[in-house]
């Protein structure tokens, strides 16, 4: 055995798993997602960002989570079947730490948004993916625009000392890379 437990795991890297969700509904002027506003002590604190989690442990699936987050942050309830894999961001933050998340699309679900964890989060809002907010957190920006550009996966490496919310004018560090499949081409 290795110190990581498993036979050939010596020196194997890890990172970190996130889950997003894009909780997705049809707005007056197109498709909406329901973002929230990070608040208290936490990371990002001011900015705008899904909602979102860590898994609890090896014993919680990423679809498991993102409903489990969704559940504790926003107070809806999500049925495992209505969870729908939209994309995949490997992301360096920029105090050079990495990442990889798993965003999620639900478009169905029962009960009424609202903010349920007001320790660190102090508003939430529904936003036209052509139309959000600042400051919102770079990383799930690139998310939302891999998302909006349909694709299903993006590499978002930041650089030492870049800033966390995307800024319009700011550098661009998202590369949106495109799907495969038996029929791609």
């Amino acid at each position: 055995m290795t110190a990581a437990g498993h036979p050939g795991a010596v020196g194997r890297y890890t990172l970190p798993v996130d889950v997003h969700l894009i909780l997705r509904r049809d707005g007056e002027r197109g498709p909406e997602v329901l973002l929230s506003r990070r608040a208290g002590r936490v990371y990002a604190a001011g900015m705008w960002h899904l909602p979102s989690g860590h898994l609890d442990g090896p014993h919680e699936d990423v679809v498991e989570a993102v409903v489990r987050e969704a559940r504790e942050e926003t107070g809806v309830l999500i049925a495992l079947g209505d969870v729908a894999s939209a994309v995949t961001v490997h992301h360096r933050g920029p105090r050079g730490h990495a990442r990889l998340g798993l965003f999620f699309e639900v478009r169905r679900w029962a009960g009424a948004p609202a903010v349920r964890e007001p320790e660190v989060c102090d508003a939430m809002g529904w936003y036209r993916l052509d139309d959000l907010p600042e400051p919102i957190i770079a990383y799930c920006r690139a998310g939302l625009d891999a998302y909006a550009a349909g694709r299903p996966a993006a590499v978002h490496f930041q650089h030492l000392g870049d800033p966390i919310p995307h800024r319009p004018d700011g550098p661009r560090r998202t590369r949106l890379l495109n799907g495969a499949g038996p029929d791609s081409p």
